[in-house]
């Protein structure tokens, strides 16, 4: 089959989304889009490309004193009556529209149509990031080449409107497990109810009172909440033992070892385990990449509540925000789609932040 990400398609972001859309892509099945990707990246003289798996890095050389990562993942969730790409009016719907296809589109766009931007750049599609974080590409490219990632700033290109959404929070979560003794219900008080013993952690979550965090103008907030509960045996048991999941989202400004210590602390005097843990990403607006980019929007940035790849660029070092036109609130929803303006919005942006002709501007 010919590419279908011809030049005449590069040239168009919104045509590109539709194609890049059309090219079905849930994850860990990214070996066609990974493919045609890598296919025009090699055909351009400007840009050196590499391949891990699924996972396409290709870069610019060109001397400047400083370097610009933009990536996005190729992946999408499984299709839901919502493949191939249709339009409507300024509405382009389909699976991976929002997130985050038409933010690829816009970095495979700069890619093949700026050979000589004011920074070198990086540019990364990756695969898996909708899964378990041991698949996803950026994580198993930071571990293999950890130079591709290096750079003075990043742009993860996630789906926020059209806006910039600074660092991100830090993710934990932990299980919290109450014992106690069987007995028939008929004699109950021969027994241990483990059910009720959980009321005081539920209490405790009721009455938890999260804090909200301003870091460089951007304010985050915090979660506290029970995501999942299990316990009983039977209709005529008094049950022996119970577990609450229980998520924290928290403020960057905290590190992991300090999210769990404060867990612990609120539910001081029950049984813990973590069971997963991803630290936040501070905003990183004082890059200088970082302010141009932000003088370029125009619009004053917000806090990311949720977690992003950022926090990678984060760990290393690197300054990164979330930017792309997709809405999240549409991410991963059956009607699934993307503005047309928004793409467009987005590419000038993008392009008049990368352009040489704007240095000294």
């Amino acid at each position: 089959m010919a590419n279908p990400l011809t030049q005449d398609v590069l040239a168009d972001p919104v045509e590109l989304t539709r194609v890049l859309v059309d090219l079905r892509s849930e994850s860990l099945q990214e070996k066609e889009i990974a493919d045609c990707v890598e296919e025009v990246l090699r055909q351009a003289p400007h840009l050196s490309v590499d391949r891990l798996g699924n996972t396409v890095m290709a870069r610019t050389d060109l001397g400047r004193d400083q370097r610009v990562v933009l990536a996005g993942h190729l992946d999408t969730v499984p299709i839901n009556d919502n493949f191939p790409s249709t339009v409507q009016d300024d509405l382009i719907f389909g699976c991976g529209t929002s997130d985050m296809k038409s933010g690829v589109a816009l970095a495979l766009h700069l890619a093949a149509t700026l050979p000589d931007p004011r920074y070198d750049l990086t540019f990364l599609f990756y695969e898996a990031e909708e899964i378990e974080s041991r698949y996803n590409g950026l994580l198993l490219a930071s571990e293999a080449h950890s130079e591709w990632l290096s750079g003075d700033f990043a742009v993860l290109l996630e789906p926020t409107y059209g806006v910039v959404e600074a660092g991100c929070q830090g993710t934990l979560r932990v299980v919290i497990r109450t014992s106690g003794k069987r007995a028939h219900t008929a004699r109950a008080w021969r027994g241990v109810n483990a059910i009720h013993a959980m009321g005081e952690v539920l209490q405790r979550l009721a009455d938890y009172r999260p804090r909200s965090v301003t870091i460089d103008g951007c304010t985050f907030r915090e979660g506290l909440n029970a995501v999942r509960i299990s316990g009983g045996v039977a209709g005529n048991v008094v049950p022996d033992a119970c577990e609450i999941e229980v998520n924290l989202r928290f403020a960057p400004d905290r590190s992991e070892e300090q999210a769990l210590a404060h867990v612990r602390e609120v539910f001081e005097g029950f049984e813990i385990e973590l069971t997963d843990s991803a630290p936040g990403a501070l905003p990183g607006l004082t890059a200088e990449p970082a302010r141009e980019f932000l003088a370029a929007i125009g619009e004053e940035p917000a806090a990311k509540l949720g977690w992003t790849d950022v926090a990678r660029f984060a760990a290393l070092g690197i300054p990164a925000l979330n930017y792309g036109p997709g809405d999240p609130l549409l991410a991963h929803a059956p009607d699934e789609h993307v503005e047309i303006g928004k793409i467009r919005d987005g590419a000038a942006t993008l392009h008049r932040w990368l352009a040489s002709s704007a240095i000294g501007e």
